[in-house]
């Protein structure tokens, strides 16, 4: 499951998070990570971070970047 692995999130990656409030309809904030907020290297939940809004969740999915060639 992406977002999980405390390695795979940095400082400035944009996300896509569920917040509290909304864990029971899912719905997902993007963002981008200020800080990374879970200690531990994995959490099956997901990681939890706080983006430049200062909104706070669970990391459930990782926007990959294209480098154009």
């Amino acid at each position: 499951m992406v977002g999980t692995k405390r390695e795979q999130i940095q400082s400035g990656s944009q996300v896509f998070i569920v917040l509290k409030k909304d864990q029971r309809s899912g719905k997902l904030t993007k963002g981008i990570v200020k800080d990374i907020l879970t200690k531990v290297p994995v959490h099956h939940h997901g990681i939890k971070v706080r983006l430049e809004s200062g909104e706070i969740g669970r990391v459930k999915d990782i926007m990959q970047e294209h480098n154009a060639v």
